[in-house]
């Protein structure tokens, strides 16, 4: 098919009246979250690690089974506050297949990013690519859970220990998922989750570092409030990263409904998987069950040259009947400013990257999605490809 060429889907294929989207937040009861409003106002304590960040920092520990769990503001500032507590600088491996927050959590702090290469199975960073990358400047590896699906995390905990590099895990898309039976949260020197409304788990705006390091815990909860240790007492170098009342209310208020999000989630995956099998050239990226996952990433890779259909064409179909597919993560870190000017060959190290970022497709899931929305989305996709195949 030419590029120039438009797609035509039958007039009788569904289009919605509202836009569905990847990442519409879910939101917990009202009336309970209403509820921690009324006595963080009976309590007039907005903010400064207050009674229900406290609840909430202590409830994710829990769950997580880690020994530390430290609230913050949003995911970046929580990658950057544990990168500089870590001492990270020089260079520090990342995969280029990731938000780009990943990698200016780095350059904002003159750290330099070197992109590696991710597995292609795994679609998450190659050990042997970071291994590839490892200069007399590199201090640390970030590793990233894409679609909630762990790292090689033994592989690169392995390179970390023998290189002596700190091991961090942007683990924004894994909250609430295991690796060998233990909860992601537990691994490297630290991880960073997100709790971005588009998260399956939010605070409104929100992230959290947990770790089991008792000296980085201790940095961490100093360097997010100005370095203050007790009342008029500096006594570290820090910025503003907490987390407010109002968004550990909403958190708190979601961890109440996270098992029934989790199986929604599931129930849409596995809705989408039955409905779109057999399509020529679409292939899902499927979840371990045996694991603990959210199930929040419908996530396909469209096979242009078999689907008869490119996965931008593929989207700009859905587009057309509101449903907003997301091409992820496109077009990577690399060939985003300012990486493209600063590294303007990496692509050339970067082949599974370059070719998942142009092939990868997110759909709607969570709970504003039921079976029959699945079922209508599944029948555009099915004659966009079964028309041009």
């Amino acid at each position: 098919m030419k590029e120039e060429e438009k797609i035509s889907v039958s007039p009788v294929t569904p289009t919605f009246p509202e836009k569905l989207h990847v990442g519409r937040p879910n939101l917990g009861d009202r009336d309970r979250f209403l509820a921690r409003v009324g006595d963080m106002f009976d309590r007039n304590w907005l903010t400064n690690n207050g009674p229900l960040v406290q609840e909430l920092e202590q409830k994710l520990a829990e769950m997580l089974g880690v020994r530390h769990c430290i609230a913050l503001c949003n995911a970046t500032i929580a990658l950057e506050i544990t990168a500089r507590a870590l001492g990270l600088h020089g260079e520090v491996i990342v995969p280029s297949f990731t938000f780009v927050a990943t990698a200016h959590s780095l350059q904002w702090q003159g750290i330099t990013p070197v992109f590696a290469d991710i597995d292609r199975k795994t679609q998450t960073l190659d050990p042997a690519s970071v291994e590839r990358m490892i200069t007399p400047r590199t201090t640390g590896i970030i590793g990233v859970h894409v679609w909630g699906r762990p790292c090689h995390v033994e592989a690169l905990q392995e390179i970390a220990d023998r290189r002596n590099l700190k091991l961090i895990y942007d683990a924004a898309h894994a909250f609430g998922c295991s690796h060998g039976g233990k909860m992601i949260g537990r691994f490297g020197n630290a991880e960073v989750f997100s709790f971005h409304a588009t998260k399956f788990f939010n605070t409104f705006e929100g992230g959290a570092v947990t770790t089991n390091d008792d000296e980085l815990a201790e940095k961490i909860r100093l360097m997010k409030n100005f370095g203050f240790s007790g009342y008029d007492n500096v006594i570290y170098i820090g910025t503003n990263g907490k987390m407010t009342e109002i968004c550990a209310a909403m958190g708190l208020t979601c961890l109440e409904s996270l098992d029934n999000v989790i199986e929604i989630n599931r129930r849409n995956y596995r809705s989408y998987i039955q409905g779109l099998a057999g399509l020529p050239g679409l292939h899902p990226v499927v979840y371990d069950e045996a694991e603990k996952c959210n199930f929040q990433y419908i996530v396909f890779e469209v096979d242009e040259a078999v689907a008869g259909i490119s996965r931008d064409k593929l989207v700009e179909v859905l587009h057309s009947h509101n449903v907003m597919a997301r091409r992820y993560f496109y077009p990577g870190c690399h060939r985003m400013e300012p990486y493209r000017s600063y590294f303007p060959h990496s692509h050339l190290l970067l082949p599974n990257t370059e070719r998942l970022s142009e092939t990868v497709m997110s759909l709607p899931n969570g709970t504003s999605v039921g079976v029959t929305e699945v079922g209508k989305i599944c029948q555009i996709i099915r004659r966009a490809i079964l028309g041009n195949v």
